[in-house]
């Protein structure tokens, strides 16, 4: 495999349009008389229902059933969470009409290094060691036990992983769009955000400010995961029980070496593990199909 970074999600030939089959999300904001829960698996749903209806109608599938047990075999198969399989089906161009391959001249790269990650040899292309390894890195250098990482699908932040926070700061925050916490000021800014005492800045709006204190967090700070191109693929961020005075230059540096490692490593594997699972989702829908149109 090549050492070489990769490069941004490949068309189907060197000359087609990279036009991808989007969604765009619904509100973040729970609907009247619906509680965070239900707006999570609502928003869960969305994107896994809308990549069903897209590969029913391009595979010719009999029902979006099928499509769904494509995704959700594949997603098995590689270790690779529904959702986040889901959304490469909506945001990658779709395969030449009748072609056997879906990316042909796609060339394939090593992982990149994850130095002081602690991640051994035969993890190195797990997604979840590599986060949760990289969550611990982060409070390790922040000196706090409280954490959490989201990652950038749909045009939100995705909760993927935490760690020292209760349900009710977890289930708030399982999607984040807009610009009332310091993760999100942190993704859009693509910089390290501290927010040094929650009770008083000004970043929160008032609900989210509330769910931050009652998990016993005074103070948070986010880290942005770039990939190449200024890219954010996600945020990591640690809470601390006491309000914050300024890291050390030392730290900040850490962090960001942090950052830009797994930023890069996601990217990574989005386009090789993911791109390999979707190569085998084509072939498996193909199959699917010419099994659907064979004469009794």
């Amino acid at each position: 495999m090549r050492q070489k970074p990769p490069h941004p999600l490949p068309g189907n030939t060197p000359g087609s349009a990279a036009v991808p089959e989007t969604v765009v999300p619904e509100t973040v904001v729970p609907e009247p008389g619906e509680t965070a829960g239900q707006r999570n698996r609502r928003l869960a749903h969305i994107g896994v229902a809308h990549a069903q209806r897209v590969l029913t109608g391009r595979y010719r599938l009999a029902s979006q059933q099928e499509a769904f047990e494509l995704l959700r075999q594949t997603s098995q198969q590689f270790n690779i969470k529904l959702h986040t399989l889901a959304d490469a089906v909506l945001h990658t161009a779709a395969p030449d009409t009748g072609a056997e391959l879906w990316f042909p001249r796609r060339a394939r790269y090593s992982p990149p290094p994850l130095p002081n990650l602690a991640v051994d040899e035969a993890s190195r292309t797990n997604h979840g060691v590599v986060l949760r390894n990289a969550m611990r890195r982060v409070l390790h250098i922040t000196e706090t036990t409280m954490g959490n990482v989201q990652l950038s699908e749909q045009g939100m932040l995705r909760m993927e992983k935490h760690t020292g926070l209760n349900q009710e700061f977890t289930e708030f925050f399982a999607f984040v769009r807009g610009s009332t916490t310091s993760c999100a000021q942190s993704a859009a800014q693509r910089q390290q955000i501290t927010v040094k005492d929650v009770a008083v800045a000004d970043v929160f709006d008032d609900e989210s400010r509330h769910v931050i204190l009652q998990t016993g967090s005074r103070a948070a700070h986010s880290v942005p995961l770039i990939g190449r191109n200024d890219r954010v693929m996600g945020i990591i961020s640690s809470h601390h029980e006491q309000p914050l005075t300024d890291f050390t230059r030392a730290q900040l540096a850490a962090l960001e070496a942090v950052g830009t490692q797994v930023g890069h490593w996601l990217l990574w594997h989005r386009h090789t593990i993911v791109l390999d699972a979707l190569e085998q989702l084509h072939a498996a829908a193909i199959a699917q199909s010419v099994r659907g149109v064979q004469p009794d």
